[in-house]
């Protein structure tokens, strides 16, 4: 069964494009900074070497321990935002809240509420869609269905919810 079959007969999916979904990650963008930007201010910045670092530039110590700890929040930040996207595409909304937002959800290749690993999945191939100068977001602006790379390879679609 495919997207088609879960809606009523004759009826084609309304699938969201590439605007309406760069607004979202948009929306999402803005939520994710009110996390990390706080959290990057207050802990990462004076206690890991950062004010060492400014005054004194050429001490090696102070821009290893700088440089590492920015290492560990980037990986922090990686984890929670793959959590964040995928805990939201598969939870019962089925959207993270920039696509609450605009209306949108995310579903399986049956028109179902995706699974969590499928959604982990889904985001980890979100790495394939960036790392190719962004082409692979760009692809759903030129897709029948308006699938970007990591929606293919996913087996994943973005919908309107109504």
């Amino acid at each position: 069964m495919e997207v088609l079959d879960v809606l009523e007969e004759n009826q084609q999916p309304n699938y969201a494009g590439f605007w309406i979904r760069f607004v979202a990650i948009f929306i999402d963008g803005i939520v994710l900074s009110l996390v990390f930007v706080p959290t990057f201010m207050l802990f990462y910045m004076p206690e890991n070497g950062f004010l060492e670092l400014a005054q004194n530039p050429n001490d090696f110590d102070a821009l290893i321990t700088y440089y590492s700890s920015l290492a560990g929040f980037s990986i922090m930040e990686f984890i929670i935002s793959l959590l964040y996207f995928s805990i939201m595409q598969s939870a019962m909304y089925q959207a993270t809240l920039g696509k609450m937002a605009v209306g949108i959800i995310v579903v399986d290749e049956n028109g179902n509420k995706m699974k969590f690993g499928r959604a982990v999945g889904r985001n980890l191939a979100k790495i394939v869609s960036g790392i190719i100068l962004n082409i692979g977001y760009l692809i759903a602006a030129f897709d029948s269905r308006k699938q970007a790379l990591h929606d293919k390879i996913a087996g994943t679609f973005v919908i309107y919810k109504n």
